[in-house]
């Protein structure tokens, strides 16, 4: 559960950061725009999973000595990795995204263009190639 909810909120900020890098803006601004936007949608993540074990943490009931150990885990997890994603990704993105080419909308149409070759056969929907 915890690994799913960090994944999530770190794509929530790399695919942000990735979009605005398309629409021209640097690195450090892209990212730093996609964490400070992402940052509303990740933390009522965050706090909605850590109030919903909350419960379990604090260990109210009968049995609740057995599950508490479990539900602390989870609410200490989930702080920890709120703020490791928060703090980071940003930084480990600048750092991978300096060696990456910087893409834009017009390189992204060139490539998923097919090369036009001249003179090639053309197949039809028969299979017989047409000249």
């Amino acid at each position: 559960m915890l690994i799913g909810l960090v994944t999530k909120n770190s794509i929530l900020i790399v695919e942000y950061a990735n979009q605005l890098r398309r629409q021209g803006k640097d690195i450090v601004d892209a990212v730093c725009s996609a964490a400070a936007i992402r940052l509303r949608p990740i933390l009522m993540t965050s706090f909605a999973t850590i109030f919903g074990v909350l419960p379990i943490a604090i260990g109210l009931g009968a049995g609740a000595e057995s599950r508490r150990p479990l539900g602390i885990a989870v609410v200490g997890g989930m702080v920890f990795s709120t703020f490791l994603t928060l703090i980071a990704v940003p930084v480990v993105y600048t750092l991978l995204a300096r060696l990456t080419k910087e893409r834009t909308a017009h390189d992204t149409e060139e490539e998923t263009a097919p090369p036009a070759v001249q003179g090639a056969a053309v197949p039809s929907h028969s299979g017989v190639t047409n000249q």
